[in-house]
């Protein structure tokens, strides 16, 4: 990787469970995320707990987008009727980072096999900021933020910020 590229930059994440049935307390998935984030030196701005419906995942996006560089949405992003967080999500992308989905699932094959299809993982930048939607199991966050954001969130917003 070109060092040249990544730029000393302060960076604030938020995390977006989607989720009928997950209280804060029973969030593993978040959790996680945050704990990914803390200790990776990323300062949590933003959390919330939200319903599988586009409206309300896209009121906390937009919320969310005024105090952080980046955001990461877990859950609603396989293909249950419920799912929607990629439609309600992928209209904000002013750019897709398509290889963040493939390299996910391509990562997935080696753990869970070919249910690894039925993930839509996605990420695109809006506004200068990163937008990450990951699948809601606990295992799928670990391997999206340790073998992927984390090594590359601050790559990802340099270039997103010009």
């Amino acid at each position: 990787m070109k060092t040249e590229h990544i730029r000393d930059i302060s960076i604030g994440v938020a995390v977006i469970t989607v989720s009928t049935t997950r209280t804060e307390e029973t969030d593993t998935s978040g959790r996680t995320i945050r704990e990914h984030l803390e200790g990776a030196g990323y300062p949590v701005r933003f959390y919330r707990i939200v319903k599988d419906d586009q409206v309300a995942i896209r009121a906390a996006l937009i919320c969310s987008l005024s105090d952080a560089d980046a955001v990461i949405l877990n859950g609603g992003t396989g293909l249950t009727s419920d799912d929607c967080t990629i439609e309600a999500v992928e209209p904000f992308y002013e750019k897709r980072i398509d290889g963040f989905g493939e390299i996910f699932r391509r990562l997935s094959y080696e753990e869970i096999g070919t249910s690894a299809l039925l993930s839509r993982a996605s990420a695109g930048v809006a506004g200068g900021r990163a937008i990450f939607c990951i699948p809601g199991s606990t295992g799928a966050v670990r391997l999206a933020m340790a073998d992927i954001i984390i090594p590359e969130l601050r790559h990802i917003l340099s270039h997103a910020r010009g």
